[in-house]
């Protein structure tokens, strides 16, 4: 973490956010390492931020833009998609943003500051599935909320969260990705067919023992998304699902806690699950692991880690990291009825961003099936795992 006294403007210069140049390599590794590490940061590292402790009670469109005075929030979105020659795809774009100190009042600044002088720093990670193929591609990039460069922007109904030329816009009736990397790049319409889902406790979601170990942590679970990929010199028009989070929060995770697994699973009755399950360096799961099921007329049930079973039936070990990752579970919801085995149609989904946070972690599509009050069941969806940097029989 940046001591409160370091000079940004020194850290980062004009351009960073296209080079990378090590100094920026340098602070994203500062800035987002605590995302999977177990390691509790300072207790002063969190005085003077906000903290969750209670219901978030969610006001759109205000609350799909930022909240500075939380150390940390993200816009998060995933999907699966099949082109009109039949290729299948997932993809995955997400925005960070890190605010470097407790408070934003520019009081405290110098009475002439530099125009590149800024509490906030952006980052970005995108990807893309070649499912048929087989192949994983990566892209991502840092920047300064200053000058235009990153940001988010509230203007009326729509908001605008945006790293250089990669953006999303969230408006009243779809929300509107765009991005452009080496390997690929997409523009992509995704129309909403439920409201915004609040997790926990009125959007409140538990991280930990401690009431401030929580986030404020929302979802559009179904989106209705059409657009085109550029993969391989080639416009591919795309059809499908996908998923959005937004979270923001101030709290690390607490001692004990060795990153967690993320599941995020759109089933062909009309109903989606999210479910995360936090993993404890002793074994297990953390109580605080739960999820929602959202029913196909958008009711939404919350799910407790005393109903969750999991069970892992396969691990893969990445040849680039040593890293090793459980990609095949069986997951089981008592008293809800659901018995699923989620598999993943490619293995090496893993994220490496050296040239922003430094942080490994594993991103990909997924597939379930398996049996809900009664009935047999499919779906597409997502998952996360992260802290998978110890051998499986450490962490699980």
């Amino acid at each position: 973490m940046i001591p409160a006294e370091t000079n940004t403007d020194a850290l980062i210069q004009p351009g960073a956010g296209r080079k990378c140049r090590p100094v920026v390599l340098l602070l994203g590794m500062m800035l987002m390492g605590w995302l999977v590490s177990a390691r509790p940061l300072p207790a002063s590292d969190d005085a003077g931020y906000r903290r969750v402790t209670g219901p978030c009670r969610f006001e759109f469109p205000r609350d799909h833009g930022a909240h500075p005075g939380y150390r940390t929030e993200w816009w998060y979105y995933t999907g699966n998609l099949t082109a009109s020659d039949g290729s299948r795809f997932g993809f995955q774009l997400t925005f960070f943003r890190r605010q470097l100190r407790p408070s934003d009042d520019r009081r405290h600044w110098p009475a002439k500051p530099s125009a590149w002088r800024t509490n906030q720093i952006f980052l970005a990670h995108a990807a893309l599935t070649d499912i048929d193929g087989g192949r994983h591609y990566a892209a991502e990039d840092v920047s300064r909320g200053a000058l235009d460069l990153a940001g988010v922007e509230q203007h009326g109904s729509e908001v605008r969260v945006f790293l250089g030329n990669w953006e999303t816009v969230v408006g009243p009736e779809a929300h509107a990705l765009a991005m452009t990397g080496e390997d690929f790049g997409f523009n992509l319409r995704l129309e909403p067919a439920k409201a915004p889902v609040a997790h926990g406790d009125q959007g409140y979601s538990r991280k930990g023992t401690d009431p401030a170990r929580a986030s404020c942590y929302y979802s559009f679970t179904r989106l209705n998304t059409r657009g085109v990929i550029l993969f391989k010199g080639r416009q591919l028009k795309v059809e499908g699902l996908s998923w959005m989070d937004h979270e923001y929060s101030t709290a690390p995770l607490e001692p004990g806690i060795r990153g967690w697994s993320w599941f995020s699973l759109q089933f062909d009755n009309g109903a989606e699950l999210m479910l995360f399950l936090l993993n404890l360096e002793a074994g297990g799961y953390h109580p605080a692991s739960s999820g929602t099921l959202v029913a196909a007329d958008g009711t939404a049930t919350p799910v407790n880690a005393k109903q969750i079973q999991a069970e892992v039936l396969r691990t893969w070990k990445s040849p680039a990291t040593g890293a090793e990752y459980p990609l095949g579970w069986r997951l089981r919801l008592d008293g809800i009825g659901l018995d699923l085995t989620i598999q993943t149609p490619v293995d090496d989904q893993e994220m490496k961003t050296s040239q922003t946070t430094g942080v490994t972690y594993w991103e990909g599509s997924v597939a379930a099936e398996g049996r809900y009050g009664g009935q047999e069941i499919k779906g597409r969806g997502y998952m996360e795992l992260t802290g998978a940097t110890q051998a499986m029989d450490e962490r699980l």
